[in-house]
This record gives structure tokens, C-alpha cells and sequence, in this order.
């Protein structure tokens, strides 16, 4: 069983690929025997290219797909993890290096790692591939850099030029021989000036000057396309003409660079020259983007020597020239972006580092007030649709690395002030894609001694704080939290219901539930001040999560459906969050119909805009109620990517949780042995994490054992105990999950299964840890306490003795015997006292 959560990331191509029919079929055949391939060559000979025709052409081969993690625009050696990490989803964890998350994540994986661009990044991007590979035994990668990368078992491929003609004895080319257009670099030619100007073809009377424009220019493919841009305004003749010329001059300058480096330097040089002033100052300010709209060249790039209305038109001529790539559509707006090669000459030919810095402002600005419009537009406004909210987050997320570049820039030149805005702005990407450096960007920026406005700063804390919760770090959270409260950060216009939320929570998970209600009250009532239709409606589903902590359904249900009107249904993050707390509460009351309902709800919101963390909650609800149903096929479907998405994650608790919950289902199909097994991983795995396996969790795993013992022989059961926990998480997933027994097979053992703990999240979530040592108080027997627990974890009578091999009339007189001991008249007071007393329980 592999995660196999998407087939990669690989681009649509965006012209034909021309050739290296050879070299693609013997790479593909090296990708079977080596783990690393490293494409080299100069700038501008097509490794980039190669390396996504490879990817596509073997795309089959890997069932967790082809990822391109391009390095182009990463400059630090400690930017690169990060980059990576975001680009396959896998999330941060609290107390633990990222590069540990990276490699178990990735472990059991069979995919394809294109690391484009190692130039500049050599010897990290090295260290990284030597790692992985030890660490990965499914994992490929195939690297493109001017220079090996050298690691053990690397394999070395140097990428030609294109094929050209061998010259006749006489030095030229002979027209009629037809075996010429044949050749790669030819064809490269033809089909890119066809694509220049329509009518172009090739014929007797232009084929020697094809061919020997493509033998000036070495088979360079960049070089190649380059003049083949220029048949719209030169004839062939005159090209020919001109790159002679040009590279005569370049040999003269420097006799010293490589043949293909002088070639492609002398190629884009000389379409440089080719272009008038307004296109030359255009290409300079395009180079500071990393891929942009029109929208965003037309705010950045316009001024008085550049009107707005003009940059269409010299964008157009640059792309007419291939000096610009047009990319790809994304929500009907064309992206466009510069060749690495073209970015560096581009950024080398601006009108003095005054005016490349003054580009890198604009850039700065247009990425802070396009990330501050998208939470205008997105969560403030109150007349957008959800799905309108969904379009401009993505559309934004397209622009990840943009965001990137400006927060580099505004770290470099110590803005605090526009850092944290942007930072703020980017708070829903922070906590859906997870943390992928937010933390570390908003730690910079508020040690800075830079003024920053109150109101910029306290947000910054509790976004900071946001994090923190969303990592489970509850203590750095609460230190956030309760820096942004400072009196000298709470003045007018400050907002601190966010800071009073986080509190909240906190101290909700502490168990402090009338801390929390304070609170969450405080913050709800800030929240109606400043007319924050979120904030009001993400506290109240806070509060109703304490209420429901105390019992007292009725309220939580009340309070639940107040969050819901203030946040209005195209809040669909907020709204996603209150159906699940609503899904808890039916639980709670047994109606697990309704909330199978409320989770699907919310899951089909988070699968909007792929919030893994909260999508994993969802499906392991869903699954444990159709578990407890029966429904064998659906818990099935459900927690096996439950599963899929928490080891995609590389999430450890979540994955233990998974794996308790798969351990049930495998004793509910009547396999004892991989449920023996999987309870082994789990148990490994919350030991390896440092938290203890809840106690109601450790009485489950005793019961199975024991009845596994009793059918299956105590021998039996210490080897596959001792087997799974010397498992790996995936490898014990796979048990089940790739190869386990029919899911509707009839349970052949009366084995109690073994239930995943409740899950820990920002927001509505309601699990809470308990305090070490922390013992059940009271008078009850142990099977009192089973009852007392399945009650709270919504059963009736009648399944309470299913679950337990007792006649409902005994479970009835159970549940009556509890009431009388502590004098309780309802349900809700017998939860609310499991909740308090022991809140491990993973009810």
C-alpha cells in the first residue's frame, strides 16, 4: 500500500517536443537499473525539457506519481526542504526535524523526483538526493545542473545538442539531400518557425540556409528557437548573416568560455539587440517574477516610459520572439514565464541595480496587495460565493513562490511591517498547505526592531499562534497569543478576538473548561464590535465545543447553529469546521446517521481546497461510524484513506490513530493476526511520538489479545505482536489494506476491536489530552467503565450489548446502575462526567 495521493505535479506541455527519441528510450531504460540520473549541460541545451519528457514517458511506472520541484528561484540552502516538503504536501511536525517528517513520508513511496535547476545549490541539493535515497528505497530522481551532482550511484548524462548534418566535403550543405530534414535540430527549426509564421516550410531553395543556421548555432535547442522566433521579421539569409557576425564577435571576446555557453550567450545577446527599447526595459522587469498574469506585469512593470496599456503589446512581441513562454491557463488567465537562461540575461541587462531594485519593490507591493485582496475578497467580504473564495485561493496558491520572493525581499531589507502583512494575508495557505515555512517568516520579522503598526503585529501573533495550535504546540500558541493581547498592542483598530479564540482553545485543551467559555464569550462579544462575521462565528464554535465538553447538548446545539449564521455559507472553511463539531454532537447523542451526514458535509468542503489535516478527521468519523454499523465495504473506503492521506502527511499521531482504527476493522473482518500486527505498529508508533497509548485503548488491545490468545494460541500472538511493532506504519498498513481478506467476510473471532483515539485539530475539534497519571474516580466496576464509555461515545443499549457480548437488558441495567451511584438523570450528565474525568478517552 503506497499513498498514492496524486498522480504529481508535472506541467501540461506547452509545445511540441522535438526529437531525443534515442536519448529518452536509453534514459528510460537506465531509470530501471539506477536510482539517480544527473542531465548536464550548458543553459540552454534542453535539460529541463528532457527531464519532463522523460517524467511523462515513464509516468506509468510510479504509482505515487512524477513530482518537478524546481529550484530556480530557491537561493538558500535552508529554502530547499521547505520547497520540497510544500510541493509533495508533507506537512511540519512540532518537535521533530522536517527532514525526519520527509523521509518516513516518502519511505514507502514509488515516485519520480525531477530536482530541476541544482546549479546554484550543488552540493546541498547532493546531501539531499544521498539522504533521500538512503532513506527511500522507491524513489528515483533525475536531476538537471551544469554539473554532476556526484552522489553514490549517480549515473551521468550528458545532454547533447541536437543532431545536425555532417557537412559535405566542401564545407555545405547539399540542398537536394532530403536525409537533412531529418535531423532534430532541423526539424526544432522548421516547427518553431512554422509556429512564428504560418506558410513557413521547408524547401530546396531554404534548406542550406536552415541547416547551416542551425550548425552556427551547435543544435542548441534555446539557441535554435530563439532565431527560428525572428523568420516573422528577417528573412533566413539575414539571420544566417547576423549570427555569424555575432558569434565571430563573442569568440574574439572570450575564447575562454565553452563552444554551447559562447553559442547561446551569442544567441540570446543577439535577439537582445534585435529588440527596441520599451521591449528590452519590459524583458528586465519581467525577470523579477516567477511566472506572472497580465494583470500582474501590467501593476508591476508600468510607468511613465512603460504605460499599462502598452505591456500586452511588447508582451506579446517578447513571446512572438520566445524571449517570454507563455505557461499555462489558470481560471481563464494565461500565465507566461521566462526560461532560466533568459531570466538571468534579462536581470544582467537592467538599467542599473537603481532600477532592478525599484522592480523588486513593485514586485514586493503587487504580491502584498494581491495576498491582502484575496482575504478581502475571500473571507471579509460578505457578498462572495464559496465557490468564488475557492477559484481565488487557488488562483493565489499559483503563486506561491512569488509570495516567497517578496517575503525574502522584505526579510533582506528588514520591512517588517509589509513582511507581516503578507505573512497575515497568507494565513489560510499557512494552515492548509501546513506550516511550509510561516512560522519561520513571521519569527523574523517580529524579532526585527522595524516599526510595525499595533494592528500589523498583534495579527502577526495570532497568526503566529495559529500555527503553533495547527502544529500542536499549544504552549507556543498560548505565548502568541497572549503577546498580542499586550495593552500596547490593543489600541484602536486592533481586533483581539482572534488572540481570545486561540486562548480558548487553549485552554480547552488544558480542561480548563471555564477558562475557555471566558474566553471564547470575551471574543465573541469583540468579534460583534468590530462587525467580524468570521471571527464571531470561529469563537462560537469554540464555545460550543466547551459547552458540549459539559454535557450540555442542547446549548452546544444552540451555539453551534449561531456560528453557522454569522459566518454565512460562503465561508466554506468556518462553515466546514461548525459541521463538524455538529457531526461530534450527534454522535454524543447516538444519531450517527446524522452525523455521518454533518461530516460529509464538511468533508466534501475541505476536499475544496485540499485541507489534508481536517479531510483526515472527516474520514476516520465517517469510517468509525460505519464500523460500528457494520458496514464493513464503507469503513473500508473510508479509513483506508484516512489512512492514505495521514501517511501522505507523514502526520505520526494521525497515522497511529489510522492504524488503531484499521486494526478494528481487520478483527471486524475476522483477520485477528493483522489486527494483532497493526495494534503492534501503533503501539510503536505512539512510543516513538512520547505520548501513551490512551488507557480505554490499552483495555481494548488486552481484550484482543487475550481472545486472539484463547483462539489462537499464546505463541501465535507474541509473534505477530513483536512482528507488527517492528513494522513500519506503512508496511502495517499494507497488511490490511493491500492485501487483506474480503472486507465483508463474517468476523470468525468475537475480538473487541481496537478504536482510533480522537483527533486533535485547530478549530472545532474537542480532543483533549489528559493529564499524566490522571485515574478514573468514582465507584464503578470495570465493566461499568466500558459501558460509562461506550454511552459517551453515543451507543444505545442494544449496540452497547452487541459490542460487548451482554443482552441489552444487562447493558440497560449497567447504564442504571452508573446513574444510581452518582445520581445522574440523563445521558448527557454521564458524558459530560466520561469527558472531564478522563478526556484520553477516545470517545
Amino acid at each position: 500500500m503506497t499513498p498514492n495521493l496524486a498522480a504529481g505535479n508535472l506541467p501540461a506541455e506547452s509545445n511540441a517536443f522535438i526529437g531525443r527519441e534515442r536519448d529518452l528510450a536509453d534514459l528510460a531504460g537506465i531509470l530501471d537499473r539506477v536510482r539517480a540520473i544527473s542531465l548536464c549541460g550548458p543553459g540552454g541545451i534542453g535539460k529541463t525539457r528532457l527531464a519532463l519528457k522523460l517524467a511523462y514517458e515513464v509516468a506509468a511506472r510510479y504509482p505515487d506519481g512524477v513530482w518537478l520541484a524546481d529550484q530556480a528561484e530557491v537561493d538558500r540552502p535552508s529554502q530547499v526542504l521547505p520547497m520540497i516538503t510544500t510541493i509533495l504536501g508533507i506537512r511540519a511536525e512540532h518537535d521533530r526535524p522536517l527532514a525526519d517528517t520527509l523521509a518516513e513520508a516518502l519511505r514507502p513511496r514509488k515516485m519520480l523526483l525531477i530536482l530541476d535547476t541544482c546549479d546554484h545549490l550543488v552540493q546541498e541539493s547532493a546531501e539531499l538526493v544521498q539522504w533521500l535515497l538512503g532513506c527511500c528505497p522507491g524513489l528515483r530522481v533525475v536531476a538537471t545542473s551544469r554539473e554532476a551532482l556526484r552522489v553514490r550511484g549517480e549515473v551521468l548524462w550528458r545532454v547533447p545538442p541536437l543532431g545536425l548534418p555532417v557537412p559535405a566535403a566542401d564545407g555545405t550543405a547539399e540542398p537536394g539531400d532530403r536525409l537533412f530534414v531529418d535531423y532534430d535540430a532541423v526539424q526544432l527549426f522548421a516547427e518553431r518557425a512554422m509556429a512564428a509564421r504560418p506558410g513557413f516550410e521547408l524547401n530546396s531553395g531554404n534548406l542550406t540556409a536552415v541547416v547551416d543556421i542551425c550548425r552556427q548555432l551547435d543544435g542548441v535547442p534555446l539557441a535554435i528557437e530563439l532565431a527560428a522566433a525572428r523568420v516573422r521579421t528577417l528573412s533566413l539569409e539575414q539571420i544566417r548573416a547576423r549570427l555569424a557576425g555575432r558569434l565571430e564577435f563573442l569568440a574574439i571576446g572570450d575564447r575562454t568560455a565553452p563552444p554551447r555557453q559562447q553559442t547561446l550567450r551569442a544567441t540570446v545577446d543577439w535577439s537582445y539587440g534585435l529588440l527596441t527599447d520599451p521591449e528590452r526595459l519590459l524583458l528586465s522587469r519581467l525577470s523579477v517574477f516567477h511566472g506572472w498574469s497580465l494583470e500582474m506585469a501590467e501593476q508591476v512593470c508600468a510607468d511613465s516610459q512603460i504605460g499599462s496599456a502598452r505591456v500586452l503589446d511588447l508582451l506579446t512581441a517578447l513571446i512572438d520572439k520566445s524571449l517570454v513562454s507563455v505557461d499555462y491557463e489558470l481560471e481563464g488567465a494565461v500565465r507566461y514565464r521566462l526560461l532560466d537562461t533568459v531570466r538571468q540575461f534579462a536581470t544582467e541587462q537592467a538599467v542599473g541595480a537603481g532600477e532592478l531594485d525599484r522592480m523588486r519593490q513593485a514586485h514586493r507591493d503587487c504580491m502584498v496587495a494581491m495576498a491582502e485582496r484575496v482575504v478581502n475578497s475571500g473571507i471579509l467580504r460578505e457578498d462572495s460565493s464559496w465557490l468564488e473564495r475557492v477559484d481565488i485561493y487557488h488562483r493565489a496558491m499559483a503563486d506561491w513562490r512569488n509570495f516567497q520572493l517578496a517575503l525574502k525581499y522584505c526579510a533582506d531589507h528588514d520591512d517588517a511591517e509589509k513582511g507581516m502583512r503578507l505573512a497575515n494575508a497568507m494565513r489560510i495557505a499557512w494552515l492548509v498547505a501546513g506550516d511550509q515555512g510561516g512560522s519561520a517568516w513571521l519569527d523574523r520579522f517580529l524579532v526585527s526592531s522595524a516599526p510595525v503598526r499595533p494592528a500589523i503585529r498583534s495579527r502577526a501573533l495570532v497568526v503566529r499562534s495559529e500555527i503553533a495550535f495547527e502544529q500542536q504546540d499549544y504552549e507556543a500558541a498560548r505565548l502568541h497569543a497572549q503577546a498580542a493581547l499586550e495593552p500596547e498592542l490593543t489600541g484602536p483598530g486592533t481586533n483581539p478576538a482572534g488572540a481570545l479564540r486561540i486562548l480558548g482553545l487553549t485552554a480547552l485543551v488544558d480542561g480548563q473548561l471555564d477558562e475557555a467559555l471566558a474566553y471564547t464569550a470575551t471574543a465573541v462579544s469583540e468579534a460583534k464590535k468590530m462587525a467580524d462575521g468570521w471571527e464571531e462565528g470561529v469563537s462560537l464554535a469554540v464555545r460550543a465545543a466547551t459547552i458540549l465538553f459539559q454535557g450540555d447538548m442542547a446549548e452546544a446545539e444552540l451555539i453551534y447553529k449561531q456560528a453557522l449564521e454569522a459566518l454565512g455559507e460562503s465561508r466554506g472553511w468556518g462553515v466546514a469546521n461548525v459541521r463538524y463539531g455538529l457531526g461530534r454532537l450527534a454522535s454524543f447523542r447516538g444519531h450517527t446517521a446524522e452525523a455521518a451526514r454533518y461530516y460529509q458535509d464538511a468533508l466534501a468542503l475541505y476536499r475544496q481546497i485540499g485541507a489534508r489535516p481536517q479531510m483526515t478527521r472527516c474520514l476516520a468519523c465517517i469510517g468509525q461510524i460505519a464500523l460500528d454499523d457494520g458496514d464493513l465495504p464503507v469503513a473500508r473506503e473510508y479509513l483506508t484513506e484516512c489512512v492514505r492521506l495521514s501517511l501522505g502527511t507523514g502526520q505520526r499521531l494521525a497515522i497511529a490513530r489510522g492504524l488503531a482504527a484499521l486494526a478494528a476493522l481487520a478483527c471486524a473482518s475476522g483477520d485477528v493476526a493483522t489486527a494483532v500486527k497493526m495494534a503492534g505498529a501503533a503501539q510503536s508508533l505512539y512510543v516513538a511520538i512520547g505520548l501513551a497509548q490512551p488507557e480505554s485503548a490499552q483495555r481494548r488491545l488486552g481484550k484482543l489479545l487475550d481472545a486472539a490468545r484463547t483462539g489462537q494460541g499464546s505463541a501465535a500472538v507474541a509473534e505477530w505482536l513483536a512482528e507488527g511493532r517492528d513494522l513500519s506504519p506503512h508496511d502495517a498498513a499494507l497488511l490490511f489494506i493491500g492485501s487483506g481478506p474480503d472486507i465483508a467476510a463474517e468476523s470468525a473471532e468475537p475480538v473487541e476491536p481496537i478504536e482510533p483515539a480522537a483527533s486533535a485539530g485547530p478549530d472545532a475539534d474537542v480532543s483533549v489530552p489528559a493529564e499524566p497519571g490522571l485515574a478514573w474516580p468514582g465507584p464503578l466496576t470495570e465493566r461499568e467503565r466500558e459501558v460509562a464509555i461506550l454511552v459517551a461515545r453515543g451507543l444505545s443499549n442494544r449496540a452497547i450489548g452487541e459490542r460487548l457480548y451482554i443482552s441489552q437488558a444487562t447493558a440497560a441495567r449497567h447504564v442504571a446502575n452508573i446513574f444510581g451511584k452518582f445520581g445522574f438523570s440523563s445521558r448527557a450528565q454521564l458524558i459530560a462526567w466520561v469527558l472531564r474525568v478522563n478526556p484520553t478517552e477516545d470517545i
